[in-house]
């Protein structure tokens, strides 16, 4: 999905599709010639990044904490299972 395509979808200015790509809170594809290429993980992300902003309050910055924390998250919970997996 193109930049102004998704913007217009997501119902926001595609700046600040560029801004979040800048702080890396998102990470589409490019095409050769450069085009942005949305998926659906990306466009999700982007909803998340609004919730957290306009829903909690958090900053861009706070957004990034968050999901670094969910990241942090997901990979002991696949730790655990690993070590569960071992002790059975």
């Amino acid at each position: 999905m193109r930049l102004v395509f998704a913007a217009a979808l997501l119902g926001m200015h595609p700046q600040t599709l560029r801004v979040y790509e800048t702080r890396g809170l998102i990470r589409p594809r490019r095409t050769p010639g450069g085009t942005r290429l949305y998926s659906d993980a990306d466009l999700a992300r982007v909803m998340r990044v609004t919730e957290l902003a306009s829903g909690l309050g958090l900053s861009l910055q706070g957004a990034e904490y968050v999901f670094t924390l969910e990241d942090t998250i997901r990979g002991l919970e696949t730790r655990v299972a690993e070590l569960e997996q071992r002790l059975i």
